[in-house]
């Protein structure tokens, strides 16, 4: 079961597109972190909810929000993933499996013929506190996440 808000979010140390070992807490304490898992890279729905992020990141800014891209997908995979969509935010691979457990969206279906352990869709929002603001989750890959509940959240 995904955290809920009021949880304590876990600390988890992902490796960024750069290759270089980023802390969560690390993050979440300079501002309210928007903490965005996604299935796999390179898929149309992906594809169109990280757009979505791409093109409205100056609202969740303008919140004093930072948007973090998660997925079981390699660093060297989301590098490209990250180059081709045009994003300029961060984005960080849980190929261990690590924060999708800790943050209970580690997917139990196959996303595809023979493809599992990808994570579902998950939107979380964590304050400077460390404690979950926000929580969004779904077994569906097909749908986005609710993009103005998670701009509310970090109001």
């Amino acid at each position: 079961m995904a955290l809920q808000p009021g949880d304590a979010a876990p600390d988890v140390t992902l490796p960024s597109t750069d290759r270089t070992q980023v802390s969560l807490a690390g993050l979440w304490a300079q501002q309210p972190l928007v903490l965005m898992f996604f299935p796999l890279a390179f898929t149309s729905t992906c594809t169109e909810e990280l757009c979505t992020m791409r093109d409205d990141i100056g609202a969740y800014t303008g919140l004093n929000g930072r948007v973090v891209a998660v997925s079981v997908d390699s660093p060297f995979v989301l590098d490209r993933y990250r180059t081709e969509i045009g994003a300029d935010y961060l984005f960080l691979s849980d190929f261990n499996r690590e924060a999708s457990t800790a943050f209970g969206v580690l997917r139990e279906a196959p996303v595809g013929p023979g493809l599992r352990n990808a994570s579902d869709r998950a939107a979380f929002v964590i304050g400077t506190d460390g404690r979950i603001r926000y929580t969004w989750h779904s077994t569906n890959p097909s749908l986005l996440p609710p993009f103005d509940e998670i701009k509310q959240a970090l109001a």
